[in-house]
């Protein structure tokens, strides 16, 4: 029993590092693409705009 348990912590420990990993790199493409600067600088500028 104790040896499936370790078998399955280790596979979750292993892939979920893999997919977090994959996560965070995709959040990072996305937010240091290129074409998103325009958008992401309008939205840095709402707070700053006056009615």
């Amino acid at each position: 029993m104790r040896e499936t348990y370790m078998q399955l912590a280790g596979f979750a420990q292993t892939w979920g590092l893999v997919y977090f990993v994959g996560a965070f790199l995709c959040v990072c493409a996305y937010a240091y693409w290129p074409s998103k600067k325009k958008s992401f600088n309008e939205a840095a500028q709402i707070p700053l705009k006056e009615d």
